[in-house]
């Protein structure tokens, strides 16, 4: 039997900063994102973000949901980024993006 890793998508609007001036990055928090990832020790990427619809996703697994989850809250918390963040739970076996369980962030 072949157990499927879970997988968390963190799904954070494409918003611009606040006070982003004109002809800079107006997403400079995907950068900080990806270096918060990077320095996790609880959850590991699990594929380079994407632009997909209205938001960019992160992906990260190696842990259990709840863990996933909670670096994910940690995420929709950090200085810069966009309000109206959402996890999907789903797993490395899901066919596209935006499968699973919708999970409202940060968590309570």
């Amino acid at each position: 039997m072949i157990l499927m890793d879970i997988v968390v998508e963190i799904h954070v609007p494409l918003r611009d900063a606040a006070g982003t001036p004109e002809g800079s990055d107006p997403f400079p928090w995907i950068d900080q994102v990806e270096d918060f990832l990077a320095e996790q020790e609880a959850a590991e990427v699990y594929d380079d973000g994407e632009e997909y619809d209205e938001v960019y996703v992160f992906s990260i697994t190696g842990a259990t949901e709840e863990v996933l989850l909670a670096v994910a809250s940690d995420l929709a918390r950090l200085p810069g980024i966009p309000s109206g963040v959402f996890a999907m739970v789903t797993s490395d076996e899901a066919e596209e993006i935006g499968l699973g369980r919708r999970v409202e962030l940060p968590l309570d």
